[in-house]
């Protein structure tokens, strides 16, 4: 039996370790722009029956209760929460943030399609719009060299005015992805998400139409980390470490009393 209890409360260690990271990490990005925070979640593993409950204890009676021992616990996924961040004002017409659902479509060097919350977008060489890591938008917009000032409506509309000209030019149109279940998106690094079979199939729009998310521009959307309930995390998390090490330390004296007595 208190060899049992020594692998249930290493259960919990490792639970408690895995729930540290996930905060850890949750901190570590929390200026990373579009960032969504990470949850650990937790399952019981598989119940020993020593009584079955509902067994019959007489031929009339039967057992109301039973006894079943706890094997501990296990890590059973790291979900993200994907709630809005908070609407920071930049003043860079390229940065743009999406108020409400919605991914920008991200083309990679590989023909695949991934998703972002970071709308901090650059010009490269030719006029491009790209990410911060030269990624660039799907579908591709260019805004013409030269050009005097670039608006990006809410609607995703990227228009450009030209020199000698009074009009600004549309030069392409920003349309945003969703999906059925946002948090089945495989996160990538580099503030890319991935489709995945739990995510589904992304839905193509317009932003700011059939319930997609308008467009922002001049300002991004921050992480929705909030310092304080993470700390708090952090504290809870210490503590249930703290007990399940407690737990390993009053079996391993009882252990110990017992070769004693031998």
């Amino acid at each position: 039996m208190t060899e049992r209890a020594l692998w249930v409360a290493k259960t919990g260690l490792d639970a408690q370790q895995t729930r540290m990271a996930v905060i850890s990490n949750n901190l570590a990005n929390v200026n990373t722009t579009g960032f969504k925070k990470d949850r650990a979640m937790f399952d019981d593993l598989m119940y020993q029956n020593i009584r079955q409950v509902g067994g019959q204890t007489t031929q009339n009676t039967q057992n109301p209760t039973g006894t079943s021992l706890g094997t501990g616990v296990r890590t059973v996924s790291t979900e993200k929460v994907h709630t809005q961040g908070n609407m920071q004002q930049t003043g860079n017409p390229l940065d743009v943030a999406i108020n409400g659902r919605g991914f920008l479509q991200i083309l990679m060097p590989n023909g695949n399609t991934n998703y972002t919350r970071d709308g901090s977008l650059k010009m490269d060489s030719t006029g491009q719009l790209v990410t911060s890591s030269g990624m660039p938008l799907n579908p591709s917009i260019s805004v013409p060299q030269g050009a005097l000032s670039v608006t990006i409506g809410s609607d995703g509309t990227v228009s450009a005015l030209l020199p000698g000209n009074t009009t600004p030019q549309q030069v392409g149109q920003i349309q945003t992805a969703d999906f059925i279940n946002p948090t089945g998106l495989e996160p990538v690094g580099n503030n890319l998400y991935m489709e995945s079979a739990s995510s589904g199939p992304p839905i193509i729009g317009t932003p700011g139409l059939n319930e997609f998310g308008s467009l922002n521009q001049g300002s991004l959307e921050t992480s929705n980390v909030n310092v304080v309930e993470e700390l708090v995390n952090m504290i809870e998390a210490q503590r249930a470490y703290e007990m399940n090490s407690k737990a390993i330390s009053t079996t391993d004296q009882m252990l110990s009393f017992i070769t004693q007595q031998l």
